[in-house]
């Protein structure tokens, strides 16, 4: 598999907003630097997604030399924010079974992104200080505000044979992947155990099970019945449609667009 090639790294600074794709990402020990590190909270400190509020798909980030910036693709309005913050009201918030020590950010950005979603949200981040494990049933590794693991790999081939089944194609950034491989073969990841990119290793260790986030134009808000359905038929697993593998990797050393991609195990 001497074809297999990193084609893109995506990072999505704000968990369940859309992202944006980099030439290079420094790995830390929770993911990619500055991926996933915040999230909206509802008024009990339990985090909100697309899967509750769809109008998150509208809000795009960007990057900014000191921080990034949401653009609301409805209007285009705007809103920019740090990486990362060192003050604020310590709040326990859930996600999933987690309890997660955050900083709530200033009232003002909380209050533009209310207005934007129809619905009053808290905007709070994960400092460092805050160590947040994975589901030990497959791997013990720290993960940011991700849903549960630090890395989602999707191979493009996956999507491709996924396409050529649909009406009308659907692009990667439904599935929020945060690295896509191209070459090979359609879902050639379900069976990767190891993998090096570049000069760093990763090791692959779930199945991700997709929601109706998947259904959800990443423009627009507006859900549909696909490509959910079309999975469903073929990419089913009881009660669960999976598509793309959860995986954890090294905690230190840079991945770059273009790297080779060695499957070890």
């Amino acid at each position: 598999m001497s074809d297999l090639t990193l084609a893109s790294i995506r990072c999505y600074p704000i968990k369940s907003l859309g992202g944006f794709s980099v030439k290079e990402a420094q790995l830390t020990d929770r993911g990619l630097e500055h991926d996933r590190r915040w999230m909206f909270v509802d008024e009990a400190g339990v985090f909100l997604s697309q899967r509750e509020l769809a109008m998150m798909a509208c809000l795009h980030t960007s990057a900014l030399p000191d921080g990034f910036r949401i653009t609301d693709m409805r209007d285009g309005s705007s809103l920019d924010l740090p990486w990362r913050i060192s003050k604020g009201a310590n709040l326990t918030t859930r996600i999933w079974d987690d309890s997660v020590d955050t900083l709530v950010g200033d009232v003002a950005w909380s209050q533009w992104l209310s207005d934007r979603v129809g619905r009053s949200v808290r905007l709070v981040f994960m400092p460092n200080a805050t160590n947040r494990i994975t589901d030990v049933r497959y791997a013990e590794s720290l993960t940011s505000l991700s849903d549960g693991f630090p890395y989602l790999i999707v191979s493009q081939a996956s999507l491709d044979d996924l396409n050529a089944r649909l009406e009308e194609p659907v692009p990667m950034e439904r599935f929020r992947p945060n690295l896509v491989i191209t070459g090979g073969s359609a879902f050639q990841e379900d069976a990767w155990k190891k993998i090096a990119i570049g000069a760093v290793n990763f090791q692959l260790v779930k199945p991700c099970a997709r929601c109706m986030i998947i259904t959800t134009d990443q423009r627009t808000g507006q859900r549909g019945k696909e490509p959910l359905r079309t999975l469903a038929t073929y990419r089913g697993d009881g009660e669960k449609v999976l598509f793309g593998m959860n995986a954890i990797g090294s905690t230190s050393g840079m991945i770059r667009a273009g790297d080779q991609v060695t499957v070890l195990s």
